[in-house]
């Protein structure tokens, strides 16, 4: 397995963290249930695996958002944390000039640059959290806290409740 980014940034902070490798068959894509599929493949809790979802301000600053998988993203409370008027995602043509990562590879850990870091409360529910190791088909697990600390994010409340 290749070392990425992330992967060496981890090593050099001394933090602990393991790599998970999955059959990458373009769940990546997102689509409903993606989590669901890529937990299964791990035998672990979909609530576990959180995604990156680079944005981009009213103003263009660039800003990151990991959520839960298994959620969608509450774009107001996304526009709250980052005290901007309105949020959109980055386009995927953008994404690896930005961040140096690809779609479905994206690690909120060692972006090209810093960019401010938001992540979903229910991160701190959880004894390990799995994102992204830089590349597809690889998660890193790690500390809710450890992956805060490192990305130096802020932790708020970003879901999107679902209508019963």
């Amino acid at each position: 397995m290749k070392k990425t980014n992330a992967m060496r940034i981890l090593e050099d902070a001394k933090i602990a963290f393991q790599t998970c490798s999955y059959d990458d068959d373009g769940e990546h894509e997102l689509e409903r249930g993606a989590a669901e599929v890529l937990a299964a493949k791990l035998g672990i809790s979909p609530d576990s695996v959180f995604k990156t979802i680079v944005m981009r301000t009213d103003t263009k600053e660039v800003v990151v958002f990991c959520q839960s998988a298994n959620h969608e993203i509450n774009l107001k409370k996304a526009r709250q944390a980052a005290g901007a008027k309105e949020v959109s995602p980055v386009k995927p043509a953008e994404l690896q000039a930005l961040t140096g990562y690809i779609r479905g590879g994206c690690s909120p850990i060692g972006m090209r640059r810093k960019f401010r870091t938001f992540i979903d409360s229910s991160v701190m529910s959880q004894e390990k959290v799995y994102i992204s190791a830089g590349m597809r088909g690889e998660q890193i697990a790690l500390s809710p806290a450890d992956l805060v600390r490192i990305t130096d994010a802020t932790v708020t409340d970003l879901v999107l409740e679902e209508s019963k």
